[in-house]
């Protein structure tokens, strides 16, 4: 009976142990969670917040515009960092691409980035006598890009003895690659300000 009731008091104890949720603990600092939509005001540079507006807005912009009617191909270029402060473009253009595509507005076509990697894959499967002939994806049937889409984004920055102001400015366009004209543009701009 004795040993019963310890075993049963042994459960207990490791069951409250495992259902503790409380922060973990890594360091000496409390690690939690946030939101990933909250508005994120660490610092005025560029920052998630940011991404997720530009991209929200472009992706909005885009769909709305009715130039991509029947899904066409578009290839994405890399937007052009033209500010002082390091931004991971790819992460605003990847974004944009994932919302349109899954809105099923768009298809794309390997980036400027990424083709490289597309024709190896080709070659390898064409050339290095490794896979079943009937497996093997033909080369000559790639899917031609019918627009490219491409941007920049750029700062202006004012500081004075009390404030540190930063103004983002991010433009994008789609070109028709056979006539080459703009179909659509559009920017987004955000303005930081900050009391030193």
């Amino acid at each position: 009976m004795f040993a019963r009731l310890s075993l049963l008091a042994v459960v207990a104890l490791l069951a409250s142990g495992c259902a503790n949720n409380t922060s973990p603990v890594l360091g000496g600092k409390n690690i939690s969670y946030g939101d990933t939509k909250a508005v994120e005001l660490v610092t005025n540079e560029f920052g998630s917040t940011d991404l997720q507006m530009i991209a929200e807005s472009m992706t909005r912009s885009l769909a709305q515009s009715g130039i991509l009617q029947g899904r066409p191909v578009v290839q994405v270029y890399d937007v052009k960092n033209k500010t002082s402060e390091y931004i991971d473009t790819r992460e605003i253009t990847t974004s944009i691409k994932t919302q349109l595509m899954k809105s099923g507005t768009a298809r794309f076509a390997s980036d400027n980035t990424e083709m490289q990697s597309q024709v190896d894959q080709l070659k390898l499967q064409n050339q290095s006598g490794l896979y079943k002939k009937s497996t093997v994806s033909k080369t000559g049937n790639m899917i031609a890009a019918k627009y490219r889409l491409e941007g920049s984004i750029s700062s202006i920055v004012k500081r004075s003895s009390d404030y540190k102001d930063v103004f983002y400015k991010f433009s994008l366009q789609l070109i028709d690659v056979e006539s080459g004209l703009a179909e659509w543009m559009d920017e987004k701009e955000i303005r930081k300000t900050t009391e030193r």
